[in-house]
C-alpha cells in the first residue's frame, strides 16, 4: 500500500496535488531589487499550474503580489515582465566583461546611479534635499519621490480585479504614529495604490503614505515576511504555503567591511522566517496534545470552554510550508536590494524560476501533512536540519 501510495504522489500533476487543499498562499518578503526572484518563483508555479489563491507581502513582495492579483490569469506575467523591465530598464554598461571583479564594478555603478538618479517608474530624488527643508514641509521627510510609482501601479494592476474576491491579497505596512503593524487585506478593505505604497514606504529613503487620516511606512521595518499573519487566519483550512524570502539569515562570517554591511543587512531583513515557522509547528503540536488529553476527559467533568477547544481544535486544517531563500551571489555587496540593473533582475528572475522548479520535483514536500501535528515544513536551501 505504501508503495502504491509513492506511484500514485509520483505521477499526479503538481496542479492535482496542490487542488487536495483548501487554499494555496504565496507569500512574499521586502527586498527591493531583489524582488525578481518572487517573479521568478510565480512563473514557476503558474507553468506548474500550481496558482495561488491568497498572495501576500511586505515592500517589494506588496507590489509584486498585487500585479498577480490585479490582473487576470493570462496577462501576469507579462504585467510582472512590464514592471521589472521598466524600473530595470537603465542601461548601466554597454558591455559587461566576464568575471566577478567586473560584475561588482558594474553592481557599484549600478547602484550609485539609483542613488543619484532614482529608477524609472519607481522614485526619483528630491529636489531640494530634505535636509534643506522647512518641517511640515511635503519633501521634508524623505529623499525620495514615489509619485511615478503610482503611476506605474495604476497602469499595471486592474484594482477592480485586485478587490473582486476571486484572490485574496494581504500587504503589511507600520502605522507611523502608533508604530503598530497593520494588514490591509482585500476581505476587510478595498486595497488601492496608496495601501502597495505604503506597504513599501521605507524611510527615510520614501515618504510615508496617508491613508483615511493615518501616515504609513514600510511594513519591513517591524517584519519582513507576512507569513504569521497568514497562519493566524482561518486555523481549520489546509494550507500549501510558499514562503519566499529575499533576505538569509544564515551566512558567512564577514572577512571586511563590505562584508559586515552586507551581512548585517541579511540578518535584520531576514525577519527569521525559520524561527517563525518553528514555533508554529511547535505550537500547533502542543495544540493537538492539549486536544488528545481533553478527548480522555468524560464529557461531565470538562471545565466551561473546554468543549468549545475541543471542537476548534478537532477542525485544525493541516500546513505545509515550503521555504524558499535567495542566495546571493558573492559580487553582490550591501547594495543589492537597490542595485536595480537589467542583469541582475534577468539573474534574480531567474534564479527563483530555477529554485522553485527544482522545489516542484520534490513532489513529496507538497503532498498534504499526515504527521500528528499536522504541520510540514520543507526548506530547499537549509542544510543543517537542527
Amino acid at each position: 500500500m505504501l508503495e502504491r501510495n509513492r506511484t500514485k504522489e509520483a505521477t499526479a500533476t503538481i496542479e492535482e496535488i496542490s487542488a487536495q487543499y483548501d487554499r494555496v498562499a504565496l507569500v512574499f518578503q521586502g527586498g527591493g531589487a531583489l524582488g525578481a526572484y518572487q517573479a521568478g518563483v510565480y512563473q514557476a508555479l503558474a507553468d506548474a499550474g500550481c496558482e495561488p489563491s491568497w498572495l501576500s507581502g511586505v515592500s517589494i513582495g506588496a507590489i509584486n503580489a498585487a500585479i498577480i492579483a490585479g490582473n487576470e490569469s493570462s496577462r501576469r506575467l507579462q504585467r510582472l515582465e512590464q514592471f521589472w523591465q521598466t524600473i530595470s530598464g537603465r542601461k548601466i554598461w554597454a558591455y559587461t566583461p566576464e568575471g566577478d571583479i567586473y560584475r561588482d564594478i558594474r553592481n557599484r555603478t549600478s547602484s550609485w546611479m539609483t542613488m543619484t538618479m532614482g529608477q524609472p517608474g519607481f522614485f526619483k530624488p528630491r529636489n531640494p534635499n530634505p535636509w534643506f527643508e522647512q518641517p511640515g514641509a511635503d519633501g521634508a521627510t524623505s529623499f525620495y519621490d514615489t509619485a511615478e510609482l503610482k503611476e506605474t501601479l495604476e497602469t499595471l494592476i486592474d484594482f477592480d480585479i485586485l478587490n473582486d474576491g476571486k484572490k485574496r491579497l494581504s500587504v503589511g505596512a507600520v502605522n507611523v504614529r502608533t508604530g503598530n503593524f497593520v494588514y490591509f487585506d482585500t476581505e476587510k478593505v478595498r486595497i488601492e495604490p496608496e495601501h502597495i505604497m505604503a506597504s513599501g514606504a521605507l524611510p527615510p529613503a520614501f515618504p510615508s503614505i496617508r491613508i483615511e487620516g493615518e501616515y504609513y511606512w514600510d511594513g519591513g521595518i517591524v517584519s519582513n515576511t507576512p507569513l504569521q499573519y497568514l497562519l493566524d487566519q482561518e486555523e481549520d483550512r489546509s494550507s500549501l504555503v510558499f514562503q519566499v524570502d529575499l533576505f538569509s539569515a544564515r551566512g558567512t562570517l564577514p572577512r571586511g567591511m563590505a562584508d559586515v554591511l552586507s551581512r548585517h543587512k541579511d540578518i535584520m531583513y531576514s525577519s527569521r522566517t525559520r524561527q517563525n515557522t518553528d514555533n508554529f509547528q511547535r505550537i500547533h503540536a502542543l495544540k493537538m496534545k492539549l486536544l488528545e488529553a481533553l478527548k480522555r476527559v468524560p464529557a461531565e467533568l470538562l471545565k466551561e470552554g473546554e468543549k468549545e477547544l475541543i471542537e476548534d481544535y478537532s477542525q485544525a486544517g493541516v500546513v505545509n510550508i515550503v521555504h524558499l531563500i535567495y542566495q546571493h551571489k558573492g559580487y553582490e555587496g550591501h547594495a543589492k536590494d537597490y542595485e536595480f540593473s537589467g542583469t541582475s533582475m534577468r539573474e534574480h528572475w531567474e534564479m527563483g524560476l530555477e529554485d522553485t522548479q527544482r522545489t516542484l520535483r520534490h513532489r513529496q514536500w507538497l503532498t498534504l501533512p499526515t504527521n500528528v501535528e499536522g504541520v510540514a515544513i520543507h526548506d530547499l536551501h537549509r542544510e543543517d536540519p537542527t
